[in-house]
């Protein structure tokens, strides 16, 4: 097959059955990753618990990570998919190839000069991220030794970003959602394997990290050859004469988008640097709970996120613009569905969640205690935190990137000054709390914008939902106080964390599906249905 033939434009207009396919293949190998995330947590909890290493390396990781999410998975990749996709629906291989290669080799070529100067000029970096540690030398320097190791690692998730949007352009999401597997892995490789034999035993992480991002971009290069769109360099790309449109267009959106697409990476980096003042062990407080939530975030806001702008994108490109209303309304629907039980269980049952998956070794009770004010504080708002990824996205598809920068602006200076005023009293939870409510100032001033942009207002069909959803969720967390208070205080093993946890969360489940059932809800059975499909 050539590589003309093997590329086929996707259906211009996906179905709702078709985007719960995707959706279900995302949270799927999503729910598989955060499964061995949290295994990976589990042994850096046991072998690094909350000290000065744990917190060096959480702030090492978090820079790249950072960039990460802000530049690749986020500004890059709503800027990409929807130029990307005019490419794709004119059915034109060869252009729709070129398009693809132009963007990798400036890409590429942006972030080698990335990495090179953040190699040069890492201590600077380091200090201006967590200026804390200037105070603590050795903390300080071990921080810059582990970010030079981990910073690489922008540039391999960056071109993963780059070859995962071709292959969900294409509507193939599964090899892009078991990706994030392999740094789990890597990461439990770098802390059981190598941290043993090294000087320093936290480099394992930083190396484990490096080889994560390596691995993954070899994973998805034969893919994209097999669609007949290998990603290749070409220096006639990089001068004026001949640099493609496609590079101006996805350069152009992208620069406004860094802020309106990323602004909960840039509160939590303001968390970061405000922790770096705190008493140690605060900025690892903030991670495991961050990861906590990450968790269904990942599983239903990112991964409907992810399945949804191509169908934007698409609909933008036929002017369906109520095709482009329907889908929002699915979207948002389905996401606070699932969120609102979500937040629920994680709020009641947050310090045996916590207690069962990391409370071994180095992390005490005392770190359970102070990671569950941060888990309670972040975990308030997860549906805020989906409904961003959800609506953001509709901004990007019509190529509108001020509005978004607009709000994130408001947004993150309001992160700001309310942390700067929780902070004396709440400590890291404060900083937590304050990322929250900018959360949830930031999707009501996007959703706010949509009645004007497109048209689109909540009706009745959301309220009903919200209402039906809340005496559902009310009747699990009175299972939830009751089971916690009658079974939870027996338990002091691990052993017995789990026989008694699991089956609170099993059952509550079940109980909560029920009650939507006796209450009519159609988006439950609708769920269903199309999951199995």
């Amino acid at each position: 097959m050539s590589p003309e033939s093997a590329i086929v434009p996707p259906t211009p207009v996906q179905s709702r059955r078709r985007l719960m396919r995707a959706m279900g293949t995302i949270s799927f190998f999503t729910l598989l990753s955060r499964i061995m995330g949290f295994i990976r947590d589990m042994v850096l909890a046991h072998s690094f618990g909350a000290g000065m290493g744990a917190d060096a390396f959480f702030v090492a990781f978090k820079l790249p990570n950072f960039l990460r999410r802000l530049f690749a998975e986020g500004a890059f990749n709503t800027a990409f998919i929807p130029v990307f996709s005019d490419y794709v629906v004119r059915g034109d291989p060869p252009s729709t190839r070129e398009a693809a290669q132009a963007v990798f080799t400036m890409l590429t070529t942006i972030l080698l000069v990335v990495v090179l100067l953040g190699q040069l000029f890492m201590p600077f970096v380091v200090y201006i991220a967590a200026p804390g540690f200037a105070d603590q030398p050795d903390k300080f320097q071990l921080t810059i030794e582990l970010t030079r190791v981990t910073f690489p690692y922008i540039l391999f998730i960056s071109l993963v970003a780059l070859a995962g949007g071709i292959l969900n352009s294409f509507h193939h999401f599964a090899l892009p959602a078991v990706n994030p597997l392999l740094l789990n892995l890597s990461l439990i490789f770098g802390a059981l394997v190598l941290a043993p034999h090294l000087e320093q035993p936290i480099m394992g992480l930083a190396i484990g990290v490096f080889l994560g991002g390596a691995v993954q971009l070899a994973l998805l290069l034969p893919a994209l050859t097999r669609i007949g769109i290998p990603l290749r360099f070409h220096r006639r790309f990089l001068s004026r004469t001949n640099r493609h449109p496609a590079i101006q267009r996805v350069f152009t959106l992208m620069g406004p988008s860094v802020l309106g697409v990323s602004v909960a990476q840039i509160n939590l980096l303001v968390d970061l640097f405000i922790a770096s003042w705190l008493p140690v062990g605060s900025i690892s407080y903030l991670y495991y709970a961050d990861r906590l939530v990450e968790f269904p975030l990942g599983l239903i806001g990112i991964a409907m996120g992810t399945a949804i702008l191509p169908s934007f994108s698409a609909r933008v490109a036929h002017n369906d613009l109520d095709g482009l209303r329907h889908d929002l309304d699915f979207a948002l629907r389905l996401v606070l569905l699932i969120n609102i039980p979500a937040t629920a269980g994680l709020v009641v049952l947050r310090e045996p969640i916590l207690a069962l998956l990391f409370e071994r070794g180095a992390f005490d009770p005392e770190t359970t205690r102070l990671t569950a004010q941060a888990l309670l504080a972040y975990g308030l708002g997860l549906s805020a935190f989906s409904a961003i990824k959800v609506a953001a996205p509709v901004f990007y598809a019509l190529k509108d990137t001020r509005t978004p920068v607009r709000i994130a602006v408001v947004c993150m200076i309001s992160n700001i000054v309310i942390s700067l005023l929780l902070i004396s009293s709440l400590r890291h939870a404060g900083l937590a709390l304050s990322t929250t409510l900018s959360a949830f100032l930031n999707a009501g001033l996007l959703f706010y914008h949509l009645r004007e942009k497109i048209g689109y207002r909540p009706g009745w069909p959301l309220l009903t939902l919200l209402i039906k959803t809340g005496v559902a969720t009310g009747v699990m967390v009175l299972f939830l106080l009751w089971s916690r208070e009658t079974f939870w205080p027996a338990a002091t093993t691990t052993k017995e964390m789990a026989l008694v946890l699991l089956p609170i969360l099993l059952a509550s489940l079940p109980l909560f599906v029920a009650t939507t059932w006796i209450l009519g809800m159609e988006e439950p059975r609708a769920l269903w249905r199309n999951l199995r499909k």
